[in-house]
């Protein structure tokens, strides 16, 4: 489908990556490798990242899905990682200070007792997928560089039910909670402006 629009796959033998999406299940956080053996139950939270480039320009978005009947302890942790980032969306605009974003979101997320992912953050976005600056999901001490109009970027809360912290599979692509307690991914790429962020990625 990518391909039928003219444009490239980017993840797909990124950094040696071998799928063109990741798909991520339950406990994993990020960077799932989809398999024909791994089948996806009654009950799953499944996160879809993907990235697109077109004329030469990536996006990169992420969303997170309930499988049929999930827990409401599932639902809500679904809807809060997605409510995170538009929280982070009020103080996106020219004149505020990146970390202004990271500090709503964590301090959203971690109101309901929720880890907010330090290991994994969000990041600029270009003509390369990932650029300067990074942009972590939890409060730092400084309030880190002025936003301008123009600027691109990839805002993308990874919030765990249970602890913050995280471990690499085997693979060395599978990121899971630490704990394996459910985690959710909600991600757009979002244009700077003088007024409101334009999001990109939004359908």
């Amino acid at each position: 489908m990518i391909r039928s629009y003219n444009c490239i796959p980017s993840f797909k033998g990124y950094n040696g990556y071998p799928g063109s999406v990741c798909v991520s299940i339950n406990e994993e956080v990020v960077h799932g490798i989809p398999k024909k053996e791994r089948l996806i139950k009654d009950g799953d939270i499944v996160s879809l990242d993907i990235g697109v480039i077109h004329k030469g320009y990536q996006s990169d978005a992420a969303r997170t899905h309930g499988v049929g009947n999930i827990s409401e302890e599932a639902r809500l942790l679904i809807e809060r990682t997605r409510q995170s980032f538009f929280e982070g969306m009020k103080v996106a605009s020219e004149g505020h200070h990146l970390f202004e974003i990271s500090a709503v979101i964590g301090n959203y997320a971690e109101s309901f007792g929720y880890g907010v992912v330090r290991d994994l953050v969000g990041h600029g976005i270009g003509t390369n997928m990932h650029e300067d600056p990074q942009i972590p999901n939890f409060k730092q001490l400084l309030r880190g560089p002025k936003l301008r109009a123009g600027m691109t970027l990839a805002i993308e809360p990874m919030i765990n039910i249970g602890t913050w912290e995280v471990e690499w599979l085997d693979d060395d692509w599978t990121v899971i909670s630490e704990d394996h307690s459910y985690s959710a991914h909600y991600e757009n790429t979002i244009l700077i402006t003088e007024g409101e962020p334009e999001i990109l990625t939004l359908r």
